[in-house]
């Protein structure tokens, strides 16, 4: 696909500015200088933005770390009947919270988009809970990472001393932001995307994540884990869920314990060839020497000014928008696109560079985007009065503190939490997520497709079915028992007399015609019955017989009637955003001038209105 994209009221080519990303540049760098630094998507796919359970504290997974290693099923690979014993028989938590822990780590590690498909074919064909045990009886997880990942669900751990003076303790595993930092800190806006705050976890809690990773038999009779202990190379592997790194100046991104087994740092992290391990305690010393920011993450992004020219600053607004992206160099999982106040435009785009990326649209208000291609994942934080309509979304699509939005895609999951008046028009195998916080929220099936829709699914893994779009987990503020606080009133399911379908207002190339998988029975009886209206409404002016002056009449009135609809619905404004502004001639490099036809080759409004409801 090329990287013309689709552009509306944002029609200027795409200007990018020299690329500033932070390196050796200007400074004296040690050749054999290791830099390793917190991975972005365990935090951001995988940490739940909501405060975990005490059943996932320390105490309990050291516990689990050392049951694991004695049973069958359990090491190197944990089944999901093995977790849902420990889970809800030892934790006693409940049977769907185990699920979800499962199901998101099992979401955001490595599967090909074969793999997910066939698994989607499986469930598909389960008729009972039964045959769904036993599909999900099946699948397993690498063990040691799954605990590394069930204790990285303190990220959103509230800490009472920090609601108290609005900061953590002075300690000396941190220290005090940059105010460049502070500032991507604020942009950043949740932990789960805030850099500086993995960074600090990882200073913070590695000592307690190797903990997990010592085997049973290195322990004291009362359990502790004794200083002098070792940890072999393959505990230390698994670490590479959290960790990567790489060694300057080649700059080349490699998992941490190649980096530990090799190298300059294999002496200082004390690494044996013989035992194939290090000592506990000189690794924790050489991790903590080596842990920096990541060099890929939000606070680089902002730093590096790699801008795009997608949005336009809009007449009387206080802030310009800001489009910026690391996708130019970052490595896959690390790939972002960050979006923040886009305001009172349309915006709409398909690009190489947003494939595989993971998306935040920050404080944007009374816009619509359109972002149509294969996406990692996509968050909305803070946004108002808004239409997002994406491709497909591999794993995740989080809307956190938003109001009155509207979000339309295919995607591994949903989440939303601490929003209001919103709606979620999702085509999703698992139970959309909702979180605290909510208020009117509306859950309604995907309703829109555009030609390349089918292709995009598949090659990210999204079949039509299972689609559970309907059936939403509520977890509330103890998240031991999903169900055991909910409140019912805080979201409804979209009823079939509001239905009404949603047209992606350009041209593209592709084969897909319909919505993928067609629409429930009663969703499909609904626009039926509008269509018979429609038809009816036609037939009667037809049988009326006007003649021209009474035609002129009543067409005059009835577009008088379609414009006052459009004012008090807000409609007329995502119309205008359609038509392209004027577009000035290019100059080639012998001074001929060319035809700009960026809008042309991407398309426009096709007559119809994408808020056709």
């Amino acid at each position: 696909m090329n990287d013309s994209g689709l552009s509306t009221r944002c029609s200027p080519p795409e200007m990018e500015q020299a690329n500033v990303w932070p390196s050796a540049a200007g400074e004296d760098i040690d050749p054999d200088k290791v830099s390793i630094w917190p991975r972005m998507e365990p935090f951001l796919l995988g940490s739940l933005q909501v405060p975990p359970t005490s059943k996932l504290g320390l105490h309990y997974l050291r516990k689990m770390a050392t049951y694991v290693r004695s049973r069958d099923g359990c090491f190197p690979c944990l089944t999901w009947a093995m977790w849902r014993h420990i889970a809800c028989g030892k934790l006693q938590l409940a049977e769907d919270l185990a699920w979800l822990y499962f199901e998101t780590f099992d979401l955001f590690t490595g599967h090909s988009p074969g793999d997910r498909l066939e698994w989607a074919e499986c469930l598909s064909q389960c008729s009972s809970k039964s045959e769904l045990d036993q599909q999900r009886n099946e699948r397993s997880v690498d063990t040691l990472q799954f605990l590394l990942f069930l204790h990285i669900q303190q990220l959103n751990r509230v800490s009472l001393r920090k609601s108290l003076i609005g900061e953590e303790w002075p300690s000396h595993r941190t220290r005090s932001p940059a105010p460049s930092e502070r500032e991507a800190k604020t942009s950043s806006q949740n932990k789960n995307w805030d850099d500086q705050a993995h960074l600090s976890f990882m200073q913070s809690h590695l000592e307690e994540l190797l903990e997990l990773l010592v085997e049973p038999n290195q322990l004291s009779e009362s359990g502790m884990v004794p200083r002098d202990c070792q940890i072999s190379l393959d505990a230390v592997h698994s670490l590479g869920l959290l960790l990567e790194g790489w060694v300057h100046p080649c700059r080349t991104v490699q998992p941490v314990h190649k980096l530990l087994s090799k190298g300059p740092l294999q002496m200082q992290a004390g690494y044996s060839a013989l035992s194939h391990s290090f000592p506990r305690q000189q690794l924790i010393a050489c991790l903590q020497h080596n842990l920096t920011l990541n060099p890929f993450g939000i606070t680089a992004c902002l730093r590096s000014k790699k801008k795009l020219a997608w949005a336009q600053q809009v007449e009387g607004a206080l802030k310009p928008a800001m489009i910026v992206r690391n996708t130019h160099m970052a490595p896959a999982g690390s790939k972002m696109v960050l979006m923040s106040k886009v305001c009172k435009q349309t915006l709409a785009k398909t690009s190489d560079k947003m494939t595989g990326a993971n998306i935040k649209i920050h404080r944007c208000s009374e816009a619509f985007i359109y972002l149509l291609s294969p996406l990692r994942s996509v968050s909305l934080d803070k946004c108002r009065d808004c239409t997002v309509v994406l491709g497909p979304v591999e794993t995740s699509v989080h809307v956190h503190c938003c109001q009155n939005v509207r979000v339309v895609c295919a995607a591994g999951r949903m989440v939303i939490g601490a929003s209001s008046r919103c709606t979620l028009h999702a085509m999703t195998p698992t139970r959309p997520l909702l979180l605290p916080g909510n208020v009117d929220i509306t859950l309604g099936p995907f309703h829109t497709f555009y030609p390349s829709l089918e292709d995009h699914m598949a090659s990210v893994g999204l079949a039509v079915v299972p689609n559970l779009w309907d059936q939403p987990l509520l977890l509330g503020t103890d998240p031991v028992k999903p169900s055991a606080n909910p409140d019912l009133a805080c979201y409804r399911l979209l009823p079939p007399e509001e239905f009404h379908m949603l047209v992606v207002p350009f041209h593209m190339k592709g084969d897909t015609c319909e919505v993928p998988g067609g629409l429930a029975p009663c969703y499909q009886m609904a626009l039926d019955a509008k269509h018979e209206r429609i038809q009816r409404w036609q037939k009667t002016v037809m049988d009326a017989q006007l003649n021209k002056e009474q035609s002129s009449k009543f067409q005059e009135l009835v577009e008088t009637k379609f414009h006052e609809w459009l004012m008090e619905t807000g409609h007329r404004k995502e119309l205008d955003s359609l038509i392209p502004p004027p577009m000035p001639s290019l100059q080639v490099s012998n001074g001929e001038p060319v035809k700009n036809d960026m809008y042309i080759k991407t398309g426009g409004a096709v007559g119809q209105s994408p808020m056709a409801c």
